[in-house]
């Protein structure tokens, strides 16, 4: 019996872990991306302020300090809710002045990229940003306000409850069951033929790529129930969205350091 209860616990504890870690995991890859693709000026100052490859190990610490009720400003930094049908000139204008929908994702990523330039030892403002970077081109961190990013949007996911929101966060990733290391070295042999068009692509072209990812989630047919289908369909655009991610993030820091 006392096996038994060990064996059970133990059971818990990796389902646990496993529905934490595979977020990370999306993290880790965006960052581990954009590690390789740095200047050596931005390389070493990010491995002066976080330690060798920390840019990589520190990309989910904005996740994490959620649990710290001194960084509860921070909660709605992580999405930005966008209306349907918006035109390149919406969105554009949303990115150039993000406080006119609150103090959101884009919002955040202005000002961290702000205390960035203007300190370039501000460790803090470095690891928000590899973090936001990343929930950018995370097409559900772009959803519906009625719905909190899919949320709300109910699935099974091969027999377990859960929404539309988490299987992009993480279950989408996790069924290629590679590690972030792993992945990352996948998505970049995968895309080095589109490297360069992806490195040329704007922080408003990147987001226009994510937004209509995002449209394409909203418009499928949810009657359809057979997730092999669902990740036949959509693993290409995960792919896609990681790597262009990590692209634009080395984008960024190269732009600050």
């Amino acid at each position: 019996m006392k096996l038994k209860k060990i064996i059970i616990a133990l059971n818990l504890f990796l389902i646990t872990f496993s529905v934490s870690a595979y977020d990370a995991i999306g993290h880790r890859i965006i960052a581990d991306i954009a590690y390789q693709h740095l200047s050596k000026k931005a390389k070493k100052q990010c491995d002066k302020l976080l330690g060798q490859k920390g840019l990589v190990y520190e990309a989910p610490w904005a996740d994490e300090v959620k649990s710290d009720k001194s960084y509860d400003y921070s909660y709605d930094w992580h999405f930005q809710n966008l209306k349907d049908s918006m035109t390149t000139n919406d969105l554009k204008t949303l990115l150039e002045n993000p406080t006119i929908e609150g103090e959101h994702l884009f919002y955040a990523i202005k000002i961290m990229t702000e205390r960035l330039k203007s300190n370039q030892s501000d460790a803090e403002a470095l690891k928000f940003l590899v973090h936001l970077v990343g929930d950018l081109h995370q097409p559900m961190h772009l959803g519906r306000s009625d719905d909190k990013g899919g949320n709300r949007v109910e699935m099974n996911w091969f027999g377990k409850k859960t929404n539309v929101h988490a299987v992009w966060d993480s279950q989408i990733t996790a069924s290629k069951f590679m590690s972030y290391s792993e992945f990352s070295s996948y998505l970049q042999n995968k895309f080095r033929p589109k490297e360069n068009s992806f490195k040329n692509c704007s922080i408003l072209q990147s987001l226009e790529a994510v937004y209509a990812v995002r449209n394409s989630i909203y418009a499928y047919d949810m009657k359809n129930t057979n997730n092999y289908h669902y990740v036949y369909r959509f693993a290409d655009d995960l792919d896609e969205m990681l790597f262009r991610g990590g692209m634009q993030l080395a984008n960024v820091l190269n732009g600050i350091f």
